[in-house]
Parts: structure tokens; sequence; C-alpha cells
């Protein structure tokens, strides 16, 4: 992968070529940078519809984004039993193409998350996805204990999933400094920044100087992505890139090139698809609009998750009409 010379500054340094096997260093740079996609698991009468989650990930492949994560919350894991995840794991990885994939395997007990990162693994999965998850509120050191259990176990790398509004978890930033030192941890998928550059550069430094510089910091969070990855972070793990590669990209390269009146006015553009994010939720937002435009059947959320509805529903249709995304 060709990349700007500020990007080539902004990578991990000290990525050890043992660290990752059996994953290259080639490899582990591309997942890490620029844009990893977390495509939707649509269903179909209750179980996965395995034919339009193919096409997603295939459209995805053609695209030429740098990753692709299957099952991140977006991919509704939370939502899917064990059998179905190893499924969704395989055909991730068959219709992927030279895209390395990445696996999220939280689960609530321990014990299935060990029995996902092994299957992911013998998938193979090029990195493997770990939030938090829980019924009962967690301790620091009862998560700094699943990850340290969790990375002894693994042959390829970690991303550590910092997602509050799912989890409830809220990591401080030594405990991330803790876990990132840990054998495996590879980057660290951050909730979203303040839109304000300088305060979201703050925030990202205050974070980089705690963790070892092969660990890189990720965005999670659209409407922040270009400001994120402007103020120092170097890969968007993003919700629209499952479903709209092409603009998610346009945004990314721009920002990867230090273009920042592009990059602010293509996501600018989108505005007003934040805004029914913020009002539904990525992820009921990204399955509607999947369905209005045929990629996924209707209804496509596992119950009682449901897709917009009525008035909504028609605002996007509306919306996606006018932005003609891609």
């Amino acid at each position: 992968m060709n990349l700007p010379c500020a990007v080539h500054q902004a990578l991990p340094v000290a990525l050890a070529a043992d660290r990752f096997q059996p994953s290259s260093r080639v490899q582990v740079l591309s997942m890490f940078t620029g844009l990893s996609a977390f495509p939707l698991t649509p269903l179909r009468d209750g179980a996965v519809d395995e034919a339009a989650f193919a096409r997603l990930l295939e459209r995805l492949a053609a695209a030429g984004v740098d990753g692709i994560c299957a099952l991140g919350s977006t991919g509704n894991y939370a939502y899917l039993d064990l059998a179905e995840r190893k499924r969704v794991a395989r055909l991730a990885v068959r219709h992927a193409g030279h895209v390395p994939v990445m696996v999220g395997i939280g689960a609530l007990r321990t014990r299935d998350v060990l029995e996902l990162a092994d299957d992911a693994q013998r998938a193979g999965a090029r990195a493997v996805l770990l939030s938090p998850m829980s019924y009962q509120k967690l301790s620091d050191e009862e998560v700094f204990g699943l990850y340290q259990t969790v990375t002894q176990a693994l042959s390829v790398p970690l991303v550590v999933y910092d997602n509050p509004g799912t989890t409830h978890f809220e990591f401080s930033d030594a405990l991330h400094g803790r876990i990132a030192q840990l054998p495996q941890v590879a980057s660290i998928k951050i909730p979203p920044v303040s839109p304000d550059p300088a305060s979201a550069a703050a925030r990202i430094d205050r974070l980089r100087a705690l963790v070892p510089a092969h660990v890189s910091i990720g965005i999670s969070g659209d409407a922040v992505a270009a400001t994120a990855l402007l103020a120092g972070c170097t890969v968007w793990y993003s919700v629209i890139g499952g479903l709209f590669p092409v603009t998610a990209l346009e945004i990314t390269r721009a920002a990867q090139s230090a273009d920042a009146a592009l990059a602010h006015r293509l996501s600018g553009r989108l505005q007003p698809l934040w805004a029914l994010f913020r009002q539904h939720g990525s992820l009921r937002v990204v399955a509607t609009a999947a369905e209005l435009l045929g990629h996924a059947p209707a209804p496509c959320l596992p119950p009682p998750l449901r897709a917009l509805q009525g008035e909504d529903r028609q605002r996007l249709a509306v919306l996606l009409a006018q932005l003609q995304l891609d």
C-alpha cells in the first residue's frame, strides 16, 4: 500500500517482526492504518443471510478498504450464538478477497471468548477485536485479567474495543496503558473525540504517551473520524465504511494526505446522516439504509432491534437519494 509521507511518519515505529506471527509486518500495518470497514451481519427469518453478507464483503473488497471487521457492534455479534458467529467468521474470510479480516470475539464469559478467539484464528482471521462485554459491571482488574488471559492464547493481533455506549465500561487511560503492554495488543479503538481539533489532538496525545509505539490508536464514531485522523489517529474503525466504502475511503484518504479542508468538507456533507446516527444509533440507521438500497432483506436486524419506520425511514430514503453514497 502506497501511503503519503505524513502517514508513514504517524505509523507505529516499533513493530517487532515476530510479535504478530503469523501475520507479516506489512499485513499488520495495512490493517491498522486507513479504513477498517465494519459491515452488517444481515438476518433473514431469524437466521444469518449468508448471501447478503457475502455480497457486502465482496463490495468492500472491490472498493479496496484497508481492513474488514466482521462481528463488530454493527455486525450484531452480541445477538448471535457461537455457531452463528463461527460461520460468519468463515464467510468473512472467504469473501474478503485480499483484504485482511478482523473478527469480533467479545462474549460474557472468558470461556466463550477463548473459544471464539481460537475459532477466528483457525478460520483465517488476521486479527481479533475484543470488548469487555458484561452483564455485571466489571472492575478494572477484571477487565485487565480478561485481556491478559486472551492475549496469552493468541497468535494474531488484538484490538482493544473501547465502547462504553454498549459495554457500559469506561477505560481509563492508565488501564489502556497497562493493557497495551500485553503481547499481541496492536491497536486501541477509542470512542468519539471532541469535534474541536485542538481538543481531539490533546486527547489522542494523552493516550499516545501511555501506550507503546507499536500500538496504534484508531477512532470510532464516524461523525468525528476526519477530525481524529487529522489529529493523530491512524485508522478509522468505520460504520459507514461497511456499507458505503467509497465514501468512507474518500474521507480517509483526504485525511491521510493531510488535506484537512477536503476531509472536513467530505465529512461535513454527511452531517444529516450523522444527526440520524445521534438520534437513532448508527446500527439502526445503517441497517435501514441497507434495506432501502437492496443490500439486505427487510427486516435485517435481530429482534427486538428494529430498523427505522414511518417518517424516520422516509427521511432517510430522501437523504440517501440526495447524498448518492457509494
